[in-house]
């Protein structure tokens, strides 16, 4: 095997947590069956010390020492309870929150947060927050406040086939 090259001993290993995990368990059977630890990360393509530690959290606390956690990264600042007034908020429409129009954007989430929850968000990571709770972003289509809908059907139904162009036959 080859060493896995492009992360640090601070970093998690590339990979998803079930192959990590078997790792880890291929690495006990081969110490368990008289190599050193050096040979074994040689075998497996990592360091001796992971060897050493793996080894030791195994002799401690048995296979629970080598299984695989979650990397959960760090804690949202909004707790559950706070996430779906979040999105009864949301839900009730930007007007209702005090905006001039109905949308929503990062920014206008923001302020929400910070007025209701008295917590503070950088704009750019409102997206992911929004992500989270099941929204997507969604263009809103540009029409003139002016625009009158029955006007632009009758013209599209009487004026349209009069002007334009018969096809060739």
């Amino acid at each position: 095997m080859t060493y896995i090259t492009g992360w640090r001993d601070n970093m998690r290993p590339p990979g998803n947590p079930v192959i990590l995990e078997q790792r880890r368990q291929k690495a006990i059977q081969l110490l368990k069956s008289g190599h050193q630890p050096v040979d074994v990360a040689k075998m497996l393509g990592v360091g001796r010390r992971s060897v050493r530690r793996w080894n030791r959290s195994f002799r401690r606390k048995g296979s629970s020492g080598i299984q695989s956690r979650p990397n959960t990264g760090r804690p949202t600042r909004l707790n559950q309870r706070a996430r779906t007034r979040l999105e009864k908020i949301l839900l009730n429409g930007a007007k209702q929150a005090g905006f001039s129009t109905d949308l929503w954007t990062c920014p206008r989430v923001v302020g929400v947060i910070q007025n209701n929850f008295r917590i503070s968000y950088h704009v750019d990571h409102i997206g992911r927050l929004l992500h989270s709770l099941g929204w997507s972003p969604q263009k809103p289509e540009r029409r003139a406040i002016e625009r009158d809908e029955n006007r632009i059907r009758t013209w599209k139904r009487i004026q349209w086939p009069r002007i334009k162009k018969k096809p060739l036959s």
